[in-house]
Protein backbone atom coordinates (compact mmCIF):
# COMPACT_ATOMS: atom_id res chain seq x y z
CA UNK A 1 0.00 0.00 0.00
CA UNK A 2 1.29 3.44 -0.90
CA UNK A 3 0.83 6.84 0.75
CA UNK A 4 -0.98 9.65 -1.10
CA UNK A 5 1.49 12.33 -2.09
CA UNK A 6 -0.60 14.98 -0.31
CA UNK A 7 0.15 13.26 2.98
CA UNK A 8 3.95 13.59 2.90
CA UNK A 9 4.15 17.07 4.46
CA UNK A 10 1.47 16.42 7.14
CA UNK A 11 3.21 13.17 8.06
CA UNK A 12 6.62 14.84 8.37
CA UNK A 13 5.06 17.69 10.38
CA UNK A 14 3.34 15.22 12.72
CA UNK A 15 6.53 13.26 13.29
CA UNK A 16 8.51 16.44 13.95
CA UNK A 17 6.05 18.09 16.34
CA UNK A 18 5.14 14.96 18.29
CA UNK A 19 8.74 13.76 18.45
CA UNK A 20 9.89 17.13 19.74
CA UNK A 21 7.06 17.23 22.27
CA UNK A 22 7.87 13.74 23.57
CA UNK A 23 11.57 14.63 23.84
CA UNK A 24 10.72 17.64 26.06
CA UNK A 25 8.80 15.52 28.56
CA UNK A 26 10.47 14.51 31.83
CA UNK A 27 12.36 11.25 31.47
CA UNK A 28 10.76 8.14 32.90
CA UNK A 29 7.21 6.85 32.63
CA UNK A 30 5.79 10.23 31.61
CA UNK A 31 8.10 10.37 28.61
CA UNK A 32 7.39 6.72 27.80
CA UNK A 33 3.66 7.48 27.64
CA UNK A 34 4.35 10.54 25.50
CA UNK A 35 6.46 8.52 23.07
CA UNK A 36 3.78 5.82 22.85
CA UNK A 37 1.14 8.47 22.16
CA UNK A 38 3.32 10.13 19.52
CA UNK A 39 3.90 6.81 17.77
CA UNK A 40 0.18 5.98 17.84
CA UNK A 41 -0.75 9.40 16.41
CA UNK A 42 1.89 9.11 13.69
CA UNK A 43 0.63 5.66 12.71
CA UNK A 44 -2.92 7.04 12.47
CA UNK A 45 -1.81 9.86 10.16
CA UNK A 46 0.11 7.37 8.01
CA UNK A 47 -2.97 5.16 7.87
CA UNK A 48 -5.26 8.09 7.03
CA UNK A 49 -3.20 9.04 3.96
CA UNK A 50 -3.10 5.48 2.63
CA UNK A 51 -3.70 5.06 -1.08
CA UNK A 52 -4.51 1.40 -1.79
CA UNK A 53 -4.37 0.10 -5.36
CA UNK A 54 -7.81 -0.27 -6.92
CA UNK A 55 -9.09 -1.84 -10.16
CA UNK A 56 -12.40 -0.50 -11.56
CA UNK A 57 -15.14 -3.10 -11.95
CA UNK A 58 -17.46 -3.19 -14.94
CA UNK A 59 -17.03 -1.74 -18.42
CA UNK A 60 -16.48 1.89 -19.47
CA UNK A 61 -20.22 2.59 -19.18
CA UNK A 62 -20.05 1.86 -15.44
CA UNK A 63 -19.47 4.85 -13.15
CA UNK A 64 -17.34 3.74 -10.22
CA UNK A 65 -17.41 5.20 -6.73
CA UNK A 66 -15.29 8.35 -6.42
CA UNK A 67 -14.69 7.74 -2.71
CA UNK A 68 -14.60 5.09 -0.03
CA UNK A 69 -17.43 5.23 2.46
CA UNK A 70 -21.12 4.70 3.12
CA UNK A 71 -23.83 5.43 0.56
CA UNK A 72 -26.19 7.60 2.59
CA UNK A 73 -28.06 9.52 -0.10
CA UNK A 74 -29.77 8.58 -3.37
CA UNK A 75 -32.08 11.37 -4.43
CA UNK A 76 -33.32 13.64 -7.22
CA UNK A 77 -32.49 17.33 -7.25
CA UNK A 78 -31.85 20.22 -9.62
CA UNK A 79 -28.29 21.01 -10.67
CA UNK A 80 -27.59 24.20 -12.67
CA UNK A 81 -24.60 22.80 -14.58
CA UNK A 82 -26.63 19.81 -15.73
CA UNK A 83 -29.49 22.10 -16.73
CA UNK A 84 -32.33 20.43 -14.91
CA UNK A 85 -33.38 17.46 -12.78
CA UNK A 86 -30.56 15.15 -11.78
CA UNK A 87 -29.94 12.00 -9.78
CA UNK A 88 -27.51 12.39 -6.89
CA UNK A 89 -25.62 9.59 -5.13
CA UNK A 90 -23.84 10.70 -1.98
CA UNK A 91 -21.06 8.94 -0.08
CA UNK A 92 -20.23 9.75 3.54
CA UNK A 93 -16.58 9.33 4.56
CA UNK A 94 -15.70 8.94 8.21
CA UNK A 95 -12.18 9.67 9.49
CA UNK A 96 -11.48 5.94 9.21
CA UNK A 97 -12.14 5.70 5.45
CA UNK A 98 -9.62 6.07 2.63
CA UNK A 99 -9.87 9.75 1.67
CA UNK A 100 -8.40 9.96 -1.82
CA UNK A 101 -10.86 10.63 -4.64
CA UNK A 102 -10.85 8.85 -8.00
CA UNK A 103 -12.67 9.74 -11.22
CA UNK A 104 -15.85 7.72 -11.87
CA UNK A 105 -15.33 7.60 -15.65
CA UNK A 106 -13.13 8.66 -18.55
CA UNK A 107 -13.75 12.17 -19.78
CA UNK A 108 -12.73 15.83 -19.89
CA UNK A 109 -13.30 18.48 -17.24
CA UNK A 110 -15.46 21.23 -18.75
CA UNK A 111 -16.56 22.94 -15.53
CA UNK A 112 -14.81 23.56 -12.21
CA UNK A 113 -16.20 25.46 -9.25
CA UNK A 114 -14.64 25.95 -5.81
CA UNK A 115 -16.73 27.55 -3.08
CA UNK A 116 -15.43 28.48 0.38
CA UNK A 117 -17.88 28.00 3.22
CA UNK A 118 -18.70 26.54 6.59
CA UNK A 119 -17.74 23.18 8.07
CA UNK A 120 -21.01 21.63 9.15
CA UNK A 121 -21.23 17.91 9.78
CA UNK A 122 -21.66 16.41 6.29
CA UNK A 123 -24.61 14.36 7.52
CA UNK A 124 -26.48 17.66 7.90
CA UNK A 125 -28.52 18.29 4.69
CA UNK A 126 -27.56 21.98 4.85
CA UNK A 127 -23.92 21.10 4.16
CA UNK A 128 -24.58 21.09 0.38
CA UNK A 129 -25.50 24.76 0.46
CA UNK A 130 -23.22 26.06 3.21
CA UNK A 131 -20.01 24.01 3.40
CA UNK A 132 -16.75 24.47 1.57
CA UNK A 133 -16.96 22.42 -1.61
CA UNK A 134 -15.36 21.78 -4.96
CA UNK A 135 -17.05 20.29 -7.99
CA UNK A 136 -15.95 19.14 -11.40
CA UNK A 137 -18.27 18.96 -14.38
CA UNK A 138 -17.09 16.14 -16.63
CA UNK A 139 -17.97 15.54 -20.26
CA UNK A 140 -17.82 11.78 -20.51
CA UNK A 141 -15.86 10.05 -23.25
CA UNK A 142 -18.05 8.67 -26.08
CA UNK A 143 -17.38 5.09 -24.94
CA UNK A 144 -19.06 5.94 -21.61
CA UNK A 145 -22.25 7.52 -22.99
CA UNK A 146 -22.34 9.94 -25.95
CA UNK A 147 -23.16 13.48 -24.89
CA UNK A 148 -23.24 12.71 -21.18
CA UNK A 149 -22.23 15.35 -18.67
CA UNK A 150 -21.94 14.56 -14.97
CA UNK A 151 -20.75 16.23 -11.79
CA UNK A 152 -18.43 15.01 -9.05
CA UNK A 153 -18.62 17.12 -5.89
CA UNK A 154 -16.24 17.15 -2.91
CA UNK A 155 -17.68 18.59 0.32
CA UNK A 156 -15.62 19.39 3.40
CA UNK A 157 -17.04 18.37 6.77
CA UNK A 158 -16.90 19.13 10.47
CA UNK A 159 -13.33 17.89 10.78
CA UNK A 160 -12.15 18.15 7.17
CA UNK A 161 -10.54 21.53 6.55
CA UNK A 162 -8.81 21.02 3.24
CA UNK A 163 -10.14 19.98 -0.16
CA UNK A 164 -7.51 19.00 -2.69
CA UNK A 165 -8.29 18.81 -6.41
CA UNK A 166 -5.56 18.44 -9.01
CA UNK A 167 -7.74 18.90 -12.11
CA UNK A 168 -9.33 21.90 -13.78
CA UNK A 169 -11.11 22.85 -17.00
CA UNK A 170 -9.52 21.17 -20.01
CA UNK A 171 -7.89 18.33 -18.05
CA UNK A 172 -8.67 14.72 -18.86
CA UNK A 173 -9.71 12.28 -16.17
CA UNK A 174 -9.50 8.49 -16.27
CA UNK A 175 -11.79 6.08 -14.51
CA UNK A 176 -10.22 4.95 -11.27
CA UNK A 177 -7.40 7.52 -11.37
CA UNK A 178 -6.75 10.07 -8.62
CA UNK A 179 -8.02 13.62 -8.91
CA UNK A 180 -7.72 14.71 -5.26
CA UNK A 181 -8.69 14.03 -1.67
CA UNK A 182 -10.43 15.58 1.34
CA UNK A 183 -8.66 15.54 4.67
CA UNK A 184 -10.35 14.05 7.75
CA UNK A 185 -14.06 13.30 7.34
CA UNK A 186 -16.04 14.49 4.35
CA UNK A 187 -18.59 13.78 1.62
CA UNK A 188 -18.36 13.03 -2.10
CA UNK A 189 -21.28 13.04 -4.56
CA UNK A 190 -21.93 12.04 -8.16
CA UNK A 191 -24.71 13.76 -10.14
CA UNK A 192 -26.06 12.67 -13.53
CA UNK A 193 -29.01 14.02 -15.57
CA UNK A 194 -32.26 12.31 -14.64
CA UNK A 195 -33.11 11.76 -18.30
CA UNK A 196 -29.89 9.81 -18.92
CA UNK A 197 -30.92 6.12 -19.04
CA UNK A 198 -29.21 4.49 -16.06
CA UNK A 199 -29.46 2.09 -13.16
CA UNK A 200 -28.15 2.95 -9.70
CA UNK A 201 -26.49 -0.30 -8.64
CA UNK A 202 -25.80 0.59 -5.01
CA UNK A 203 -28.25 0.83 -2.12
CA UNK A 204 -28.52 3.06 0.91
CA UNK A 205 -26.25 1.81 3.67
CA UNK A 206 -23.90 0.01 1.30
CA UNK A 207 -20.17 0.50 1.75
CA UNK A 208 -18.23 1.26 -1.43
CA UNK A 209 -14.59 1.39 -2.44
CA UNK A 210 -13.11 4.33 -4.31
CA UNK A 211 -12.17 3.58 -7.91
CA UNK A 212 -13.53 0.05 -7.70
CA UNK A 213 -17.20 -0.38 -6.72
CA UNK A 214 -19.79 0.15 -9.51
CA UNK A 215 -22.06 3.06 -8.56
CA UNK A 216 -24.22 3.72 -11.64
CA UNK A 217 -24.59 1.70 -14.83
CA UNK A 218 -25.35 3.85 -17.86
CA UNK A 219 -27.42 2.83 -20.86
CA UNK A 220 -27.45 4.15 -24.40
CA UNK A 221 -30.24 6.56 -25.27
CA UNK A 222 -32.79 4.96 -27.61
Amino acid sequence: MTIARWGILPILFTIGVLGWGAWLLPSGWIQDIGIAGAVAATLFVLWFFRNPARTPQGGPETLTAPADGLVDDIAEAEHPFLGGPAVRVGIFLSVFDVHVNRAPCDGTVVHADYRPGAFLDVRNPECRDRNEMNELGIEAAPAVAPGLRLVVRQIAGLIARRIICTHGVGDRVERGKLFGMIRFGSRTEVWIPKDQPHTVVVTLGQRVKCGETPLIRLERRP
